[in-house]
């Protein structure tokens, strides 16, 4: 296809595959681009004469919205105004461009909505077959205190974070109840407006070496100091919820939505490759 054939296309596919604009792609990425574009067009041309499609209408307010989401992508309407001219569109044409994918959308979405229902003991059966996908792991609930160093600020440097850390690990030592308070008074951290709530969260979430104490700690367990490139760090462990397995009851909503899901695309998928294979035969 020739240039500016498909520029919607091209843009859309262009940012989707490369994370670029069009006129920034290397000469192999635009003849892939242009390859989907072309069969693209040709699908969509294919369900937009469907008697499905005759039935759908899209409605102004769907495709000012879309417009609008657009719109937002971008700093200010000039930069807007200039990717669209880029594109080799105008908003006239891309306005159009939206409505014909709203009704692609729209027909996908009547097509798919004749799949099978999915039963309960499809559900159960998945969830029997699959049960390591719905393990849980272990989570704590944490807090922390941070003494920041900065050896540029008076009273920062590493020596004095170092007492300072000393001085509320020793108090927490006689009093951890105070935990929240001594976060309050003395982190540097955003978190001491929560008493220093780090929330509840599995293992790799944190700084390594944050990560080591905490997860070493019992409930209600106090680290020793802890250096990272932050500073100084004191960890308490509030609670711990083991690894655990989702019952089926739990896992159900998701198994089922997968399902649903799975088995709407292979209906549309189904939909669309005999509309290809008729327009096969007819040629």
């Amino acid at each position: 296809m020739s240039d500016g054939i498909h520029p919607y296309r091209e843009l859309k596919l262009a940012t989707r595959l490369y994370g670029k604009s069009p006129e920034a792609l290397e000469p192999a990425e635009r003849q892939r681009v242009r390859l989907a574009a072309d069969r693209q067009r040709e699908i969509e041309a294919l369900i937009l004469a469907t008697p499905d499609a005759a039935q759908v209408q899209v409605p102004e307010p769907s495709i000012d919205n879309a417009l609008r989401e657009i719109r937002t992508r971008y700093d200010n309407e000039d930069d807007f105004q200039h990717a669209v001219a880029t594109a080799g569109l105008d908003v006239e044409a891309l306005r159009a461009e939206i409505t014909r994918d709203l009704r692609v959308e729209a027909v996908l979405d009547r097509v798919a909505s004749r799949a099978a229902t999915v039963s309960e003991t499809e559900v159960e059966i998945f969830w029997f077959m699959h049960r390591e996908r719905f393990r849980r792991p272990e989570t704590r609930t944490l807090r922390h205190i941070l003494v920041t160093i900065n050896d540029t600020l008076a009273g920062s440097e590493r020596a004095a974070a170092r007492a300072r850390i000393e001085g509320i690990a020793a108090r927490l030592q006689k009093s951890p109840e105070r935990f929240a308070e001594q976060a309050l008074k003395h982190s540097e951290c955003p978190t001491a407006m929560n008493g220093g709530q780090l929330g509840t969260l599995p293992r790799g979430k944190l700084y390594p070496e944050l990560d080591v104490a905490a997860f070493e700690l019992p409930a209600d367990g106090l680290s020793d100091i802890v250096e990272t490139e932050l500073g100084f760090h004191l960890v308490q462990c509030d609670a711990i919820q083991p690894a655990s397995t989702l019952d089926l009851a739990e896992a159900a909503p998701q198994i089922r939505d997968h399902l649903e899901q799975q088995r709407r695309g292979l209906c549309q998928k189904s939909w669309i490759n005999a509309l290809r294979r008729q327009a096969a035969a007819s040629a």
